[in-house]
């Protein structure tokens, strides 16, 4: 690792091939704690290069546990995480009201490493217990419409790194990882990202492998279609800003989107918010980014159509349901 450091403080970045080399030696837990610190140090320090990305997902998928699940079109709500605000578990609350509606989904989530709570937070908190094998995924997905996949148990790399990276606090280049290497390959992918760079990344490598997938960003820094200010979507066709008034709602203020301090107080408002007793803010951010999802699978219809559809879900107990599923079984 010595060497690697000094070739990367001297300004020079990794190749592809390189990156996976090293990804997969941190995995099988090559370096001490020290040495991965001062690595993924790097990174909070200049961004991360697309070959670089490609190498680092590339190690992860290659050494990904394999999942085999009995679905081809599912869909995966997810955000890169690590953009400071502190919100409600919104890609993950919306996940729920998606399966609701009757869209299978694959969410692959993890603790919060820079948030107190990830979407495993909030799920082992309401009594979730985290699936290791496809057999129980499957089931999963036939009685509640959705399967989680707590990314530990399917990448070594990241249960490797996972209490280091809780300790560091710090939005790191894994964050940028997870909305990637979904173990279940969904068809659809929703992906929330914190900048306009991670943005173009994503695009670039996603569109070279012809993927179906729309990125969303809130112009002020959030990883998700927040409402707070215009939103940035982005698709294989091309990309818009939207308002909150262009998407059906009114402007939400940041204050009503956050998360509880704690892991608990998060997982009632989380369960609140499906018993259809959320704010008008909580219910917007939910609500939008279901129906931009739903709109992505292009199956129920116009924008406007999907939005009625995430309604049904949440506000008629659909999206519930698959939650106390997911949580029963």
């Amino acid at each position: 690792m010595k060497e690697i450091l000094e070739y990367l403080f001297n300004h020079h970045t990794l190749s592809k091939s390189q990156a996976k080399a090293i990804m997969i030696e941190i995995a099988q837990n090559k370096f001490n704690a020290t040495e991965v610190t001062a690595f993924i140090s790097i990174f909070l320090m200049r961004n991360i290069t697309l070959e670089e990305l490609k190498g680092f997902r590339e190690a992860l998928l290659q050494m990904a546990v394999p999942v085999n699940l009995n679905t081809n079109d599912s869909i995966d709500i997810v955000g890169t995480g690590g953009d400071g605000k502190n919100t409600i578990n919104i890609s993950t609350l919306a996940s729920f009201v998606v399966a609701g509606a009757g869209q299978r989904v694959t969410k692959h989530g993890n603790y919060g490493a820079s948030t107190v709570t990830g979407s495993s937070n909030v799920l082992e908190a309401l009594g979730y217990r985290f699936k290791k094998t496809s057999e129980e995924l499957n089931q999963d997905l036939e009685k509640a419409n959705i399967c989680f996949l707590h990314a530990p148990y399917f990448h070594p790399a990241l249960q490797s790194v996972g209490a280091l990276r809780k300790s560091l606090g710090l939005r790191t280049f894994f964050n940028l990882l997870g909305p990637l290497v979904n173990p279940a390959k969904p068809k659809f992918s929703v992906i929330g990202v914190y900048n306009l760079e991670i943005a173009r990344l994503y695009q670039y490598l996603l569109q070279k492998e012809n993927q179906d997938f729309v990125l969303v960003h809130g112009m002020d820094g959030y990883d998700e279609i927040s409402l707070t200010q215009d939103s940035k979507i982005i698709t294989k066709s091309g990309e818009n800003i939207y308002s909150a008034e262009d998407l059906g709602f009114k402007p939400v203020d940041s204050e009503n989107i956050k998360a509880g301090e704690t892991i608990e107080e998060t997982a009632q408002i989380f369960k609140n918010i499906l018993e259809g007793n959320g704010t008008e803010s909580q219910n917007a951010v939910v609500l939008v980014n279901a129906a931009v999802a739903l709109l992505h699978t292009q199956k129920f219809g116009t924008y406007e159509d999907c939005l009625t559809v995430a309604k049904e879900s949440l506000f008629e107990g659909k999206a519930l349901n698959s939650l106390q599923l997911l949580v029963d079984g």
